[in-house]
């Protein structure tokens, strides 16, 4: 009598757009779902597992071939559990006319994420670690690629969630795709009539001090380069190949250079120029000469600031911009994205 009650229920039938689906279809149909999750999260831990037994440099690789791997096994669970419910072949048809009118109406921008994230995955412009820099200016490490969005995380521990499509339409700048090593410029200026191979030495001196810096000679040595005569200074650019930790750290990197270049020119005697003009008064209320200045009180300021004595030097402070990226570079850790297949 049971078994007569259970085939009854299984064969109990339910009308979804002019089909007939029985329940025992249905059930069959959500368990192959669920098993076929199952094995894709199973497969992708296992292919995670092993990618932290292998060579580092090899991360992007392995985490492609789990999310295809999930992906897959999961389409593959769709189609079979489509044929358990037992849709014939021209409903098919009007299934994926409903999803057109679908992407049509509301579903556009999430399919376009999800097929750009596939095309990420398999083109390889972009992979989990690189440094990049939107058009929209947000800069930071891709630290995850899921169906929908990219995991952007900045240098203050912001996680920035960018659509996919974003890095398909838009300018992404990839500053660790081809080469860890980059190049960068560092503008400042000094007063008019400053020795130009002094200020080359100072500069010179503030990249050795940073430990940031490639090397010290050959062809990615340290250069200083006059590159504009200015209204108030003459405008320089000390430019320096970085390490790799320093590549990912273009904030802090840049204030640990500004902070050595204003040491050595301080050292080295050199004048740091601010915007100034120079009035020159023939007279005031009739008087002129040394009575106008007199009258405008400007002798007793000119001699009140050149006769003040300096005040001694103070003890050197640390460069804090180089314990920045020196710190981060030591508790970066081996981050791994998350599991989870359909999420994003």
């Amino acid at each position: 009598m049971l078994d007569g009650v259970g085939a009854q229920a299984t064969d109990a039938t339910i009308q979804i757009l002019d089909t007939t689906f029985t329940v025992g279809g249905l059930v069959r149909a959500g368990v192959i779902l669920i098993v076929a999750i199952a094995i894709g999260v199973g497969l992708s831990l296992l292919i995670r597992r092993r990618a932290r037994r292998q060579d580092g440099a090899h991360t992007a690789t392995w985490y492609t071939l789990a999310r295809l791997t999930a992906y897959t096994v999961v389409g593959v669970g769709v189609l079979l559990a489509f044929t358990a419910l037992g849709v014939p072949l021209d409903r098919f048809a009007l299934i994926a006319g409903a999803i057109g009118v679908g992407l049509g109406f509301g579903l556009q921008s999430l399919f376009a994420n999800f097929i750009s994230g596939i095309v990420l995955l398999l083109d390889k412009s972009l992979k989990i670690g690189d440094f990049v820099e939107l058009e929209s200016g947000v800069t930071g490490r891709v630290r995850d690629i899921k169906m929908r969005a990219t995991t952007i995380a900045t240098n203050d521990n912001l996680d920035i969630l960018v659509p996919n499509s974003e890095f398909v339409d838009g300018r992404v700048v990839n500053w660790t795709h081809r080469d860890v090593v980059r190049r960068l410029h560092v503008p400042f200026g000094v007063a008019y009539g400053t020795d130009k191979n002094i200020v080359k030495e100072a500069a010179l001196s503030a990249a050795s001090e940073v430990p940031f810096t490639l090397a010290l000679d050959g062809p990615r040595r340290p250069q200083v380069w006059l590159t504009e005569f200015g209204d108030s200074s003459l405008n320089f650019e000390l430019v320096i190949w970085l390490t790799a930790d320093a590549t990912k750290k273009p904030g802090a990197v840049t204030a640990a250079y500004n902070w050595a270049l204003h040491t050595a020119l301080q050292t080295h005697g050199i004048e740091i120029p601010f915007p100034q003009r120079d009035v020159h008064v023939n007279s005031v209320l009739g008087l002129s000469g040394e009575a106008a200045r007199t009258a405008l009180r400007l002798a007793d300021a000119g001699s009140a600031s050149t006769s003040g004595a300096e005040p001694p030097p103070r003890p050197a402070a640390r460069n804090d911009a180089i314990d920045e990226v020196s710190d981060d570079a030591r508790l970066v850790v081996d981050e791994q994205p998350d599991d989870e297949v359909a999420s994003g």
